[in-house]
Formats: structure tokens, C-alpha cells, sequence
């Protein structure tokens, strides 16, 4: 498990930087302006999101986003309340992490 840290969006413009994913999940702190940008190479992976409370719909369900070889895509920003775990962050895992890389982007107030 692997703690990434965000980076934030400025006026100018933000060149991430990336981090393989980690086979035993990643986390990051959570203060509902997070959003993760995947890139992904050769195999595709699927990216779990936990959710510990039920949506306003009543159901406890986690976010699942299939990533496409050779594709990327961004997913958030993830609710405090329905994702935070006790620590304040969220659980991130994979079913692949051959070649997929991940970003923390936080949006500014």
C-alpha cells in the first residue's frame, strides 16, 4: 500500500507527475477535491475506488473503472462522506499494475 500525494491545479497549468500503481493498493487523503488520472500501457486494469457508506441512493457500492491498454482516464472527485476511510483517505486497488501509472490531482478552492 502506497500513499500518493496530490498535486494541485494551478492558473498556469500542472504537469503531473505519475507513479506506478502498487499491487497492494494505493491510498490517498481525501478532502473532496480529489481526482486520480490513470495512464495506462499494454493491459488493461481495473480500478477499484472503496466506498465505506451508502450512496444517497441507499447502497453501499464501490466505484469500478475499467482502463483500456494504451488508453487513461480520470475519475473523481470522490465524496469525504461516502469514501473516507478513519484515516481520511481513500482505498485504491487494481487488478493490474503491469503498466498503468496513477496521479492525485487536487482541484483548488
Amino acid at each position: 500500500m502506497a500513499d500518493l500525494t496530490p498535486q494541485v491545479i494551478v492558473l498556469t497549468g500542472l504537469e503531473p507527475s505519475y507513479q506506478a500503481c502498487a499491487a497492494g493498493g494505493d491510498a490517498v487523503v481525501n478532502d473532496g477535491r480529489i481526482f486520480l488520472h490513470f495512464v495506462n500501457g499494454a493491459t488493461e486494469s481495473e480500478v477499484t475506488v472503496d466506498s465505506v457508506r451508502a450512496c444517497d441512493q441507499g447502497v453501499d457500492h464501490n466505484v469500478v473503472v475499467t482502463v483500456p491498454a494504451s488508453e487513461d482516464k480520470m475519475i473523481g472527485p470522490f465524496n469525504k462522506d461516502r469514501f473516507n476511510d478513519a484515516n481520511g483517505k481513500i482505498q485504491i486497488t487494481y487488478t493490474n499494475v503491469t503498466t498503468i501509472t496513477v496521479a492525485a490531482i487536487r482541484l483548488p478552492l
